[in-house]
């Protein structure tokens, strides 16, 4: 597994659950961008919409021999899912707070491969009180290789 591009605004922004991995239906060229890892995930997520799943909002850097016309780099690509997947994210999406959100994407065999997870969003509070116990836990460990 060759891990593309992380979504780390996901897990900032996030408390992330319930892991799943999809295919992503790619056009023409994007395969040997994604391979070459020109990919962002940030400000992207996941919709559902009679019964399919998207990734929207995703940038996928054009290849420099693609098609001029392909050349919507953050359109809307479809998600390969199964049904009850599906139905499992969207009953949880429709309670108060969650979202789906794609937090990697990775080659496996030649395919390109998106994590996405089911997120609760995050209050200011909770995203100060991780940045301090990031900053404490990089302290210690400065702390420790010293000595």
């Amino acid at each position: 597994m060759k891990i593309i591009a992380n979504n780390k605004k996901a897990y900032h922004n996030f408390f992330v659950s319930d892991l799943l991995e999809a295919g992503i239906e790619l056009k023409g060229g994007e395969i040997k961008s994604v391979a070459n890892g020109k990919v962002s995930l940030s400000d992207s997520f996941v919709t559902i919409k009679n019964g399919e799943a998207y990734l929207r909002n995703c940038y996928i850097a054009p290849t420099d021999n693609s098609n001029p016309n392909d050349s919507d780099c953050k359109r809307t690509r479809k998600l390969l899912l199964h049904k009850e997947e599906i139905l499992k994210l969207e009953k949880k999406t429709q309670e108060k707070g969650y979202s789906i959100v794609p937090t990697k994407i990775y080659m496996i065999k030649g395919k390109a491969k998106v994590e996405i997870g089911l997120g609760k969003g995050k209050k200011l509070y909770d995203k100060r009180q991780t940045l301090k116990d990031r900053a404490v836990r990089r302290e210690i460990d400065r702390a420790v290789k010293t000595h």
